[in-house]
C-alpha cells in the first residue's frame, strides 16, 4: 500500500514535512482511498492524519557545562586554546607591574624613604622594565644605598 500521495498531500495541508506527518495504522485503507485534498482535509479533522511534534535540541548538556564553568570547573591544560599571551596578554601584564611600582615608588617618595631625584631615577629604571616586581625593586634600592 503507498500512502505517498496522501502523505504529500496531507504535509502540504497541515504545512509540514513529508516526515512529520503521522497516519493511523489501523485505518491504513481509509486513507488509501482519499485521493483528494478534501478527502485528507477530512481525514485531518478526523485525527486519521496528524503532524507529529517538532523535534527539539535539549540544552540540558549546554545549560549543565555552563553551570559548571561558572564555577571555574573546565579551565585546565586541555580547555586552553591560543598563545601563551592569549588570555593574559603581555601589555595587560606589563601595565599592572609598572603600575604597582609607580604606586609603590609614590608612596616612598610621599614617606620621604627616597628624595625626589632617587625617586625619579627609579622611576627611569622602571619605565625601562629593570624591575620585575616591588620587592624587586626595594631590594635595589636597599642594595645602592638609596634609602633614607
Amino acid at each position: 500500500m503507498n500512502l505517498t500521495t496522501q502523505k504529500r498531500l496531507a504535509a502540504d495541508i497541515l504545512k509540514v514535512g513529508v516526515n512529520r506527518v503521522w497516519i493511523d495504522p489501523e485505518r491504513l485503507e481509509e486513507v488509501s482511498d482519499a485521493m483528494t485534498r478534501e478527502k485528507v482535509r477530512q481525514l485531518i479533522n478526523n485525527k486519521v492524519i496528524k503532524a507529529k511534534p517538532q523535534k527539539g535540541i535539549s540544552s540540558y548538556r549546554s545549560k549543565k557545562i555552563a553551570q559548571q564553568k561558572k564555577k571555574g570547573r573546565r579551565k585546565g591544560r586541555g580547555s586552553i586554546k591560543g598563545a601563551k599571551g592569549a588570555r593574559n596578554p603581555k601589555k595587560e601584564q606589563w601595565m599592572t607591574t609598572i603600575r604597582a611600582l609607580r604606586k609603590d615608588l609614590k608612596q616612598m617618595r610621599d614617606d620621604r624613604e627616597i628624595n625626589t631625584t632617587t625617586y625619579r631615577k627609579l622611576y627611569r629604571m622602571a619605565k625601562g622594565g629593570a624591575f620585575r616586581s616591588k620587592s624587586y625593586m626595594k631590594t635595589y634600592a636597599r642594595d645602592h644605598d638609596m634609602l633614607r
